[in-house]
């Protein structure tokens, strides 16, 4: 549910003063994984856990904010603002959108709930015309408020963000910007004040051939810098949407899943080949650590990065003394 965000000087957040004075009640809250120091774009996110209580209901100013009950705890929850009274029993899969700016209220929670998606969704980054969307008089900024609802969509994106920040992969950032979109859209058609949007007609088919060579030479020169879908799109001269979804048509796969492929390749090439730090291999294939890369690598391989290049160091030894 909406709730400000605590203050953290480690991840490098300025938090208004007020938010900071009304915490100081807010004991049931607590942060469990923030993407602060992931360096995503489109979104930002926190996995909170809340104990029952009443608790500050503040929105950031700028931000929409959408919450998620992924584990699905069976408390009342009530929210109470200026002539809002909004109670649910959760599920898993509830969800809360809070559009940028909501004013104070209050939160009741009647019983534990262990694991809530905050999701922080930047207006000025996510403008409708990026998504492939004919938004008519449709904008981020007519979202509504909403009491509770269950939204399959946004329930799975959560899960799949909530993941993200429980362990890294490689194509994380790749993904989140995909899901921001994802998000984006949904929001703008399904819970907008104004009238529904229309699709824009969109390319029946994939990617043509010289596109998708265009696209692989740019993956491949920049599996070890910042890939971006955005980037990607305007190598194919396509919209965000429109290029995931021929680039998925023609590949089988959704571009983070296809550079993640590749980066793992390029990994294990790098282990073999040279003997840089496996920190800077993590970090230079978009890792924000040794030990999200390890845990990926080993989740993908079976071994740990250093398992395998001592692995393949002996098998290359023992061919060259045959």
């Amino acid at each position: 549910m909406p709730i400000s965000r605590e203050p953290s000087t480690a991840a490098g957040r300025n938090v208004p003063q007020s938010d900071c004075n009304s915490l100081q009640s807010c004991r049931p809250a607590r942060l469990l994984l923030s993407s602060a120091n992931r360096g995503w774009s489109g979104l930002s996110a926190e996995l909170r856990s809340y104990g029952k209580g009443i608790i500050p209901w503040e929105c950031p100013q700028s931000d929409i904010r959408v919450c998620v009950d992924i584990h699905g705890s069976g408390s009342l929850v009530t929210r109470r603002a200026s002539g809002i009274a909004d109670r649910t029993v959760t599920q898993r899969g509830t969800v809360w959108l809070s559009p940028a700016g909501w004013q104070d209220g209050s939160i009741d929670i009647a019983d534990d709930l262990p694991e809530i998606v905050h999701i922080y969704l930047s207006p000025s980054r996510l403008f409708p015309t990026a998504l492939g969307v004919d938004t008519g008089d449709l904008s981020v900024g007519a979202l509504r408020y909403e009491t509770a609802f269950e939204d399959p969509l946004l329930g799975e994106i959560a899960k799949a963000i909530a993941s993200e920040l429980q362990a890294e992969t490689s194509s994380g950032k790749l993904m989140v910007e995909s899901l921001a979109n994802s998000m984006t859209a949904r929001l703008l058609q399904h819970h907008n004040s104004a009238p529904a949007a229309r699709s824009v007609t969109s390319p029946k088919g994939g990617l043509d051939r010289r596109r998708l060579l265009r696209v692989m030479d740019y993956i491949e020169t920049n599996l070890e810098r910042n890939l971006t879908l955005d980037s990607m799109a305007s190598i194919a001269c396509l919209s965000l949407q429109h290029f995931a979804r021929a680039f998925r048509q023609t590949t089988g796969q959704p571009p983070h899943r296809f550079v993640s492929a590749r980066r793992l390749e390029r990994a294990k090439s790098l282990l073999t080949s040279c003997e840089r730090p496996i920190v800077d291999i993590a970090l230079s294939l978009g890792f924000s650590s040794q030990a999200n890369f390890t845990r990926a690598f080993r989740q993908a391989t079976g071994q740990a990065p250093g398992q395998y290049r001592q692995a393949r160091s002996q098998l290359s030894q023992f061919s060259l003394t045959k």
